[in-house]
């Protein structure tokens, strides 16, 4: 669901609009999805029903889209932190998001977003994708911990 690919480490976007089209523009370039309208639009869709801001500066976007062609995961780090509206009431600028297929919605989805959150409620798993330096660092730790949490259930 990860490729090094897939990661946009040094963005330079300041909003949450600018989030969006960066992960919107990194699912067209990687094949994931077939508009970056609809993407955009679906991550729009799903922050407006309640904050997908986590904690410490993460937060998981995501959406279930018929634009979406293949499940994938984008990562966007900013330079800056952007207002998430996040569970601790501070910016973030880490972005997990999860882009999934709309014929997929359910038990990828869930099974993905599950293994996302248990990742940023630990410490050290949290520190670990904050140290990560390069996109295929990045890849590997988010992978191994999807199909960590896939294996434990």
């Amino acid at each position: 669901m990860i490729q090094p690919t897939n990661i946009q480490l040094n963005s330079t976007a300041s909003s949450q609009a600018g989030v969006f089209q960066a992960i919107a523009d990194l699912a067209i370039e990687n094949g994931l999805a077939t508009s970056a309208d609809e993407v955009v639009k679906g991550l729009q869709t799903r922050e407006a029903q309640s904050t997908t801001g986590f904690q410490d500066g993460f937060a998981i976007p995501h959406t279930q889209s018929e634009a979406v062609v293949k499940p994938g995961i984008i990562i966007v780090r900013t330079e800056t932190g952007i207002e998430w509206g996040s569970f601790d009431d501070q910016p973030a600028f880490f972005f997990l998001a999860l882009l999934i297929p709309k014929s997929e919605a359910g038990t990828t989805h869930l099974q993905a977003l599950s293994a996302l959150s248990r990742v940023l409620m630990d410490d050290k798993d949290r520190q670990a994708l904050l140290n990560a330096n390069t996109n295929e660092d990045l890849a590997q730790l988010v992978e191994k911990a999807i199909t960590t949490t896939q294996e434990e259930n």
